[in-house]
């Protein structure tokens, strides 16, 4: 197995999204050749990380073509045009099952009908490459399922990509398309942006549209997976546009991301949390995470230590996950609970004992955070902590072997918080372990800020890559 050349910026597997757009409009790369590539890749490193659990080489070619014949034209379709992307296998796409990681979903057709997400995807005409792993219901922060087996990680392909959005975080590392799109319901875009060393973007709550809904309600959030800040941006830009069928979401934005990206940042006001008050960091993460806001200071952003000011919330976090678990499995098969995850099949049963007192109590938990955070913004433009206080770990495992944690929620303790609020935040690269496994950090802003949040990353990494 041969991982992409990042240095070789001619090889279609090592370009960003931006950089293949580029290619394609001075004609020194066609879409066709670089999906071909892809392809080739996908059939060369995927058997080892398991990052697809669908792809369809015979539909990417033919889209390809078509992007090939519009460029020849003069008339690309959009911001992408061409661009090879895989779709988590959560969204609806048309012509593909969806089957979530279930085996208790039946993939014989026909699928109809695409999500939000993929309709403004193939608007955009983009390639689609295939479909990519989540546990099952991407329930939880590691990748496995009994249906399409674990997903490692390209660094270290002994350890866990992360999850729920791990298949996403592996193709993208991994060099088996440029850019993907994941789901974020308590990290699951971030968590394994962070294990593998790629950018991970969770907008505000509703600002790219969702249909179905989400059993997982407000904490559900889509997002662009990339291996830069400019390519997330690029993919907001087409994500966001909105959709009828998503009740929530929101008003157009009057801002263009890849525009308000490049914007001056110097001298905003950053909070920096090691901790948030209450969470345990492996030391060689914590100092990777020092360092790098050490360098974010010295590039002059005000970068004062502080944190928000609240508890721990994940019993409410827990609570409103399994409420939201139990209320998709009710309508799966007859059957469903003896096939499921062992894991999963324990936080069904307790979502079926949730009260509507206790959820709203545990809603009423969400909006003190979010008023805490409002407030605590009025300080801070944005608050940078540790996506995740830990490394990847060996891949199979829903916590690290040995650490004696019970579930997920336990070693993720900086994301779940901001689903809870709806902010947007992103995590980007910060740095190694002396393992070589990758470390994440991430970025908060105040809800609607999505725009901040980019800019800020986007020069985050320009500083930390210097």
């Amino acid at each position: 197995m041969s991982y992409p050349d990042r240095n070789h910026p001619t090889d279609p597997t090592a370009m960003t999204a931006v950089e293949l757009v580029s290619a394609y409009a001075a004609g020194t790369l066609s879409p066709v050749e670089a999906t071909e590539a892809i392809l080739r890749a996908i059939a060369d490193r995927d058997g080892a990380l398991n990052a697809f659990c669908l792809v369809d080489p015979d539909r990417a070619l033919v889209q390809a073509k078509d992007s090939e014949a519009r460029w020849q034209s003069g008339h690309a379709r959009g911001l992408l045009d061409g661009v090879p992307i895989s779709i988590k296998d959560v969204f609806l796409t048309e012509g593909w099952p969806t089957r979530r990681g279930s085996t208790s979903i039946d993939p014989a057709g026909p699928w109809p009908v695409d999500s939000p997400v993929a309709a403004r995807l193939r608007e955009d005409g983009m390639v689609f490459l295939g479909k990519t792993t989540t546990p099952e219901i991407a329930w939880k922060a590691v990748t496995d399922s009994r249906l399409a087996g674990v997903t490692r990680n390209p660094a270290d392909p002994s350890t866990t990509a992360g999850g729920s959005s791990g298949g996403s975080a592996a193709a993208v590392a991994g060099g088996m398309g440029p850019v993907s799109v994941g789901t974020d319901g308590g990290g699951s875009v971030r968590i394994p942006a962070a294990f593998c060393g790629i950018v991970g973007f969770k907008p505000t709550y509703g600002r790219i549209p969702l249909f179905p809904a989400s059993p997982f309600g407000p904490l559900a959030h889509a997002g662009p997976m990339t291996r830069t800040v400019e390519d997330a941006a690029l993919l907001m830009d087409i994500l966001s546009l909105p959709d009828p069928r998503d009740p929530t979401s929101l008003a157009p934005t009057l801002t263009v991301f890849r525009a308000e990206m490049q914007r001056d940042v110097r001298g905003l006001r950053v909070a920096y949390s090691p901790t948030l008050g209450y969470a345990a960091v492996d030391p060689e993460v914590a100092a990777i995470v020092e360092a790098a806001v050490a360098r974010l200071a010295e590039a002059e952003l005000r970068v004062g230590v502080a944190d928000p000011g609240f508890g721990d919330p994940r019993d409410a976090f827990e609570l409103l996950w399994a409420a939201g678990a139990a209320t998709m499995l009710s309508g799966f098969p007859e059957g469903t609970r003896d096939r499921v995850d062992p894991g999963l099949r324990t936080v069904w049963e307790r979502g079926e004992t949730v009260t509507a007192v206790e959820y709203l109590a545990a809603r009423n938990v969400a909006a003190q955070i979010g008023i805490a955070m409002g407030a605590f913004h009025t300080d801070y433009d944005v608050l940078i902590t540790p996506t995740v206080p830990i490394p990847a770990f060996e891949a199979g495992h829903d916590v690290p072997p040995g650490s004696g944690l019970r579930g997920w929620p336990e070693w993720t303790p900086f994301t779940y918080p901001f689903n809870l609020t709806q902010q947007p935040a992103i995590s980007i690269p910060a740095g190694t372990t002396r393992a070589g496994l990758p470390v994440g950090l991430q970025i908060v802003g105040p809800r609607h800020s999505d725009d901040l949040v980019l800019a800020v990353a986007r020069y985050a990494e320009f500083v930390l890559a210097a």
